[in-house]
């Protein structure tokens, strides 16, 4: 991400001063209060997005410019959050055992795919979004019955990472398997030692039958105690502008959230994106739902 600070910094003359790490950020911005230096939170995923949200650390962010690009079903109802580019959560396919080119994500649970699947835990977010997303699809009956389904399909107890799901089908483990777009992206151009792992999978777009593939994001929440909160906005706009979308997206290997942005030539690789139209309120509003599905069916045991 640095470049794109340092774009940004070239463009406007607005320094960016950088803290990250992999979870916390929301609990910490939220002790500091008013003595937090925080302006801006980058982060990935509804459930973090939500979680600052409920943490009550965000404000209303109230840009023209930011409703006008970004598609009303990647920003939050009331303006709390806005996305900034895409990842879709996707199938991982051997491709020696695995001819078909296309699939529903309802298919995953039919019983000729039994002990054929791998995945990563089911409370895992990446998870636990796509499995809040079937509840908003197709009610809590049904998605409980698909996730049984799946569960009768998985070839071992769910573990690891995406890149793991990979390594696991190249090992004849499994067939099939449930990752995020990127990974198997930077296995194939980034990770040499990971690389093979790519070479023996393919990447498909699947779908909801009568709707599209279910697409998560990375997003930005302006502070609501940010002491420079006009930087602040102006940060967040340039993220979602003309400049900052392609180089986004092409170092992150996701989907720019502005339309008519060029796609990094891996993931446009996959094919075209079709993602489903369902606002990712929905998929927020059911989260909870799919954790418990999880446990109920004791898909991670």
């Amino acid at each position: 991400m640095q470049p794109l600070f340092e774009a940004f910094t070239k463009d406007t003359g607005i320094k960016v001063n950088v803290i990250s790490a992999s979870s916390g950020l929301e609990q910490r911005i939220k002790a500091e209060g008013g003595n937090s230096p925080a302006d801006v939170l980058l982060t990935v995923d509804i459930a973090r997005l939500e979680a600052a949200v409920e943490s009550g650390i965000t404000q209303a962010l109230n840009s023209k410019m930011v409703e006008e690009v970004v598609p009303v079903a990647y920003r939050d109802p009331n303006g709390q959050w806005t996305a900034a580019a895409m990842r879709a959560r996707v199938v991982y396919a051997s491709k020696v055992r695995v001819p078909q080119t296309s699939i529903t994500y309802e298919e995953l649970a039919d019983p000729k795919w039994k002990g054929k699947i791998c995945i990563r835990s089911g409370q895992h977010m990446y998870n636990n979004a796509l499995f809040a997303a079937v509840i908003a699809k197709h009610g809590e009956a049904k998605a409980e019955e698909w996730l049984k389904g799946l569960k009768a399909n998985l070839a071992q107890k769910p573990s690891g990472g995406d890149r793991e799901t990979a390594r696991d089908i190249a090992a004849g483990k499994c067939d099939l398997g449930i990752g995020n777009t990127y990974y198997w992206a930077l296995m194939n151009d980034k990770d040499a030692d990971k690389k093979p792992w790519a070479d023996a999978t393919k990447v498909i777009l699947p779908t909801f039958q009568g709707g599209g593939t279910h697409v998560n994001v990375s997003g930005v929440a302006l502070i609501k105690t940010a002491p420079n909160k006009a930087n602040g906005v102006k940060f967040i706009e340039w993220m979602v502008g003309a400049q900052a979308q392609p180089m986004h997206a092409d170092m992150t290997y996701e989907y720019p959230i502005r339309a008519g942005v060029p796609i990094n030539k891996t993931i446009a690789g996959y094919g075209a994106l079709q993602a489903d139209p369902m606002p990712l309120s929905q998929v927020a509003a059911n989260r909870k739902k799919a954790s418990a599905l999880v446990d109920k069916v004791g898909f991670d045991n």
